[in-house]
């Protein structure tokens, strides 16, 4: 590793502390820190460890799914399918409730604060963003290690009643051995801090930049003079970034940083959008049910606070086009439709929503109205009403499209 890949490395080997070779002390312990070398050292170790347990299946109730089984390191860590959601808990029949996300390059995203102060040049942060940062579709987890708490133990994932559930799996792993020499030969006696053991593994494993944050697309190498891109992915770019027509560099930046980080393609904001209701999604059955991202259900903190209601993590879209499915709901199924409905939504809303009995079109029919005051109305949307002409031309969504198309990885580029 060099330059700023080797720095974040660095810096968060540097954090890792030692557990004691002969083991935790009861009730848990904390270690002192470690020297720069035993760090490096222990990350590697740990990374190792966290690699075999996110492929490992057992680790679930049902014995079957493993974390891979949704995010697939061939789908840039991501879902191979098309479906909305996915199934787990103990007899893989539980309907989750989201669209799987992509675990790439999630390692820059800050903690989540309600009040996110900074700007485009890095140099006023007098501007208030808002909701920001922390992983999930609501944010609610703020490092690697707590969102691979969520899966394990959640009913409709790998289904675990509890911590002990797992330690329990892990004794009988084949790498339980590994596991030990790692975290202290007792570990496993204690299922509180072997499980705070293993998620600190599995997000340990999930910085390892050659498989979660490479920045190997042409579009890295577009940057650094490496590579060129077409005419239409120029053009493409020119219209992603354009305040007037895609707009879409406003929260998907695409520009590297002051410090020479790549672009993430994302500001890790929440906004609101109102994408349609999916009725592939079971729960969605009950008319009275509605995923509202950061004011709930699955995020509880903030439940209450109307504010909130309907906003979801603005995802990177890095390898965005290999997904078969797009937003928290998995609504649509191809980047082409994702990207017109940003340009249409408002100009054209019967084409993206479902029609009262009346024949009315029951627009934003996934966000109750209390909460429209949320969404989101800069530009594309900037006001457009039914009958206005919408933000981009078919030509021009055929163009950025084909510009995403150069955000994927090298590894992903076959897949």
């Amino acid at each position: 590793m060099t330059g700023w890949k080797s720095a974040t490395f660095a810096a968060f080997a540097a954090t890792i502390i030692l557990w004691p070779a002969d083991g935790l002390p009861a009730g848990g312990g904390h270690p002192g820190p470690m020297s720069r070398a035993e760090a490096f050292a222990r990350a590697q170790a740990l990374t190792a460890l966290g690699r075999q347990m996110f492929f490992d299946p057992s680790l679930s109730a049902s014995g079957k799914q493993a974390c891979s089984s949704c995010h697939d390191p061939n789908h840039a860590f991501g879902p191979a399918s098309a479906t909305p959601v996915e199934t787990g808990g103990p007899n893989l029949d539980r309907p989750g409730l989201r669209a799987v996300p992509s675990l790439r390059y999630l390692q820059a995203a800050p903690a989540f604060t309600e009040h996110f102060y900074d700007s485009e040049d890095e140099g006023d942060e007098s501007v208030d963003n808002g909701p920001t940062g922390g992983l999930t579709w609501d944010g609610r987890a703020d490092h690697g290690k707590d969102q691979a708490r969520i899966p394990l133990l959640s009913a409709f994932e790998m289904g675990n009643k509890d911590e002990g559930a797992v330690v329990a799996a892990l004794r009988k792993a084949p790498y339980a051995g590994a596991f030990m020499a790692t975290f202290g030969a007792n570990v496993l006696d204690y299922p509180r801090d072997a499980f705070d053991a293993a998620v600190e593994a599995l997000g340990t494993f999930e910085q390892s930049s050659a498989d979660f944050y490479p920045y190997s697309s042409r579009y890295d190498a577009f940057l650094a003079g490496k590579a060129r891109l077409t005419a239409q992915e120029l053009h493409g770019r020119m219209l992603f970034e354009d305040e007037a027509k895609g707009n879409c560099a406003s929260c998907h930046l695409s520009e590297p940083a002051n410090d020479g980080e790549p672009p993430q393609f994302t500001d890790f904001g929440l906004i609101a959008i109102a994408v349609p209701r999916n009725p592939a999604i079971p729960a969605n059955a009950d008319p009275s049910y509605f995923d509202l991202g950061l004011c709930g259900p699955l995020r509880t903190d903030f439940k209450g606070r109307a504010e909130y209601c309907g906003l979801f993590k603005t995802p990177t879209l890095r390898n965005v086009a290999l997904r078969k499915s797009f937003f928290h709901n998995g609504y649509f199924h191809t980047l082409r439709e994702a990207v017109a409905f940003y340009a249409s939504r408002d100009s054209d809303p019967g084409r993206w929503y479902p029609k009262n009995a009346d024949g009315t079109v029951k627009k934003f029919d996934d966000l109750p109205k209390a909460y429209w005051p949320n969404l989101n109305a800069d530009p594309p949307f900037n006001g457009r009403k039914p009958g206005d002409k919408p933000a981009l031309t078919d030509a021009e969504i055929d163009d950025i499209v084909a510009f995403l198309g150069t955000l994927t990885d090298a590894d992903q580029a076959g897949q």
